[in-house]
């Protein structure tokens, strides 16, 4: 039989002037489970936790703890009451030590002397304790992102923290860090901690969690536990529609000729001859574990790498592409895998991001057309509903949906022949995975030519005309879409079925 609980979060309520961020919503979490906490961008899961971490005040209503009402008007009241929240951009001082930022703000002193060596000392127990590899006398700087989170989960530790908030903390992992993470968690769990986790990945929530609670639109739409727990009632929940809907894949759109053609290209390191074709209309997907080599063919096909051998054919010429600059004179746009570092300029204006790539086609003697400029970009703002006050705001200070939708509307005001989008949904709530899948069936009604890298394989399976699959840089299997399924991808992805792909 079920305790107490140790956290309620009751009738709570959160307004920025007149806007009502948070209406009345209500979480349970008992000590001994992983509640993951789900929703789309913008419905509240960040601004309900920073409330319990002190960060925000609540409009209203009380938090319980231990069954007893609770005041946190900051962070210390919260250190206070046992929670502890990592932010999805860890709050760490990179050029102390690891024990250092362990004891931050809770120094051991005697006689006005910090007392280093016993700090190292219990600092290194606590980090021994979750089977790190990293010791307490390094320097956080020289940690990777995943033995950071190691050193937050160590503060909350060595806290006494028995409610920990773990914000999308996979997002900047490996997917062997996040195997790593995912068994600390568990082991959390099994010692008795509460942990929250938000995450928009539902191969995470059927992983990890025991009970699944959902926001949308600021207020709480009810919850699932693991027995009741379905991808398809989890996206009703989130976006009040059903799973059929997300995919707006339009199988009656007319393919046309061979938009795009690669013959032998390779880079004679990491990719092996690849020879491949997309039709107009057309979306085909380039499926295969990571590492397989998807991203770097890609990049080869935009000019980002160079090619030692093969040839790359756009409305059946022959063409030479040397750089980007060369691909977008082609029409050809190319959405990259990492949206922070390969693709927004993140201190720039939204608009000024998404005419990046037409500065040289809308200017004049090096002059912006900034009529034309702001007319693009509240066009893009319109189509993808990308939601922000005005074109002028910083690009940094979006939403993760945001950011990519407005890095797909730099693409699309070039007016594409050929898209190239590498895992678009990547690190996007549902409601904008649906945005996406939109404007890909449009584009594709278009007549533009699409070839998509996903690691998702209901995405593929969902959007896919054909499936191009990659293993160890090499091109190994085509699927028609009537061939198309999980089973047949991963077989031909980790070599159980080896086939040469045909172009």
């Amino acid at each position: 039989m079920r305790t107490a609980p140790i956290l309620e979060m009751r009738d709570i309520g959160k307004r920025f002037g007149q806007f009502h961020a948070l209406k009345s919503v209500n979480l349970t979490v008992y000590l001994g489970e992983i509640h993951a906490l789900m929703g789309e961008n913008g419905a509240g899961k960040s601004t309900l936790m920073k409330i319990l971490a002190g960060a925000y005040a609540a409009s209203s209503g009380e938090i319980i703890i231990d069954g007893l009402p609770r005041t946190i008007k900051g962070p210390k009241d919260a250190l206070a009451a046992g929670i502890t929240l990592i932010y999805q951009e860890l709050n760490l001082a990179p050029n102390l030590t690891v024990a250092e930022n362990i004891f931050l703000g809770s120094e051991l002193q005697r006689g006005g002397l910090v007392q280093r060596g016993r700090m190292v000392r219990e600092a290194q127990q606590v980090i021994d304790r979750l089977g790190t590899r990293f010791r307490a006398t390094d320097r956080v700087m020289s940690l990777t992102i995943a033995e950071q989170q190691q050193v937050e989960i160590a503060r909350a530790l060595h806290r006494n923290s028995r409610i920990l908030v773990m914000d999308e903390p996979t997002a900047a992992l490996s997917s062997r860090e996040t195997v790593r993470l995912f068994e600390l968690i568990k082991r959390l769990r099994q010692e008795g901690m509460a942990i929250i986790y938000i995450t928009h990945r539902m191969a995470e929530v059927y992983e990890l969690s025991d009970r699944v609670s959902v926001l949308r639109d600021g207020q709480y739409v009810g919850g699932l536990t693991r027995d009741t727990l379905s991808a398809g009632e989890l996206v009703r929940m989130m976006v009040g529609r059903p799973l059929r809907d997300l995919f707006n894949k339009n199988t009656q759109v007319a393919i046309g000729d061979t938009r795009l053609q690669l013959d032998g290209l390779t880079d004679g390191r990491k990719i092996k001859p690849a020879s491949l074709t997309v039709r107009s209309g057309e979306i085909v997907s380039l499926s295969g574990l990571v590492g397989a080599g998807r991203s770097e063919l890609a990049q080869l096909i935009f000019g980002v790498r160079k090619p030692t051998g093969g040839t790359v054919r756009v409305d059946g010429k022959s063409v030479t592409i040397h750089s980007p600059h060369d691909a977008i004179a082609l029409g050809i746009g190319f959405l990259a895998e990492n949206r922070k570092e390969q693709g927004l300029f993140m201190d720039m204006a939204v608009q000024e991001n998404i005419v990046m790539a037409t500065l040289t086609r809308d200017s004049f003697y090096g002059l912006l057309n900034r009529l034309k400029a702001r007319t693009i970009a509240s066009e893009a703002i319109r189509t993808l509903n990308i939601r922000v006050p005005h074109a002028l705001v910083r690009a940094g200070g979006l939403s993760g949906g945001n950011q990519q939708k407005l890095l797909v509307s730099r693409w699309l005001a070039i007016k594409p022949r050929i898209l190239i989008l590498d895992e678009p949904t990547r690190g996007v709530d549902v409601g904008a995975k649906s945005e996406i899948y939109r404007m890909m069936g449009q584009l594709a009604q278009q007549g533009v030519a699409i070839l998509m890298i996903s690691s998702e394989l209901p995405e593929v399976v969902g959007m896919s005309d054909r499936v191009y699959v990659m293993c160890e840089g090499q091109l190994v299997g085509e699927l028609g879409r009537e061939d198309i399924s999980q089973e047949k991808i991963m077989m031909l992805a980790t070599g159980t079925v080896p086939q040469q792909a045909s172009a």
